[in-house]
């Protein structure tokens, strides 16, 4: 049974459609942490890498909720990336992205190291190859979408005007370019990266009003990302 009937997605709200995905990402963010809260105070008492199948779980319904308002996407053209030019040059600018979140001073930003996602906990074998392809499959797929349809297309308006879908994708304002790097920045556990990643992707949308560009530099940061995690094992970036 869906949990939205089908004849009920065209009546939701268009902030809703934009919004849910995102805010279901984030209790499954905040579940894992009060789990773990509970694990370390002796409340609940589970295998460390029990936590980690609620990866999979949250790329799935993220992944349906997307898929189920596909249609109340009206601003996510795709056929905008068949500007080759331009998708190249964007392309560029997610690996530029990857680079400097590797590269900087991120404890700054962090309380602490986070800890990260490492699939190599489980014995080598379908287990953690499952693992590993969620992950990917996750950061690569549903993240940049869901985060992109959020921050770019919802949040990044909405702040200029209550009536978000009156303003035209790429409308700059002060005030929306600044609360959303911050806030994006938070949302990460290196704040100091959030913000540059954030900032970048706010300019390509400023730079080709297109949110399928936005999406797509987003993509290939993840993509970039965890090829370089695996390779390295630096599993704190994950």
């Amino acid at each position: 049974m869906s949990l939205i009937p089908l004849s009920d997605t065209t009546g939701m709200r268009p902030a809703t459609c934009r919004f849910l995905p995102f805010a279901v990402f984030m209790a499954f963010i905040g579940l894992d942490e009060l789990l773990r809260m509970l694990m370390t105070h002796g409340f609940l008492k589970l295998e460390p890498t029990a936590l980690y199948y609620l990866y999979p779980l949250k790329a799935l319904v993220v992944a349906w909720l997307l898929f189920h308002f596909r249609k109340s996407y009206t601003e996510l053209e795709f056929k905008e990336l068949l500007s080759f030019p331009t998708t190249l040059a964007i392309s560029g600018v997610g690996l530029l992205v990857f680079v400097l979140w590797i590269n900087m001073e991120w404890t700054i930003g962090s309380s602490s190291t986070p800890q990260g996602f490492n699939p190599m906990t489980f014995p080598e074998g379908a287990i953690r190859n499952s693992m590993i392809f969620f992950r990917i499959a996750g950061a690569v797929l549903v993240v940049p979408l869901m985060e992109e349809l959020f921050w770019r297309s919802f949040l990044i308006r909405y702040i200029t005007d209550s009536n978000f879908e009156s303003v035209p994708i790429g409308t700059f304002t002060w005030a929306s370019f600044l609360l959303t790097v911050v806030l994006f920045g938070a949302e990460h556990n290196f704040i100091y990266a959030g913000m540059m990643a954030g900032a970048a992707y706010n300019l390509i949308l400023y730079k080709t009003r297109s949110l399928a560009q936005c999406v797509l530099a987003h993509a290939v940061t993840n993509l970039a990302l965890a090829i370089y995690v695996i390779a390295t094992g630096k599993w704190q970036f994950w």
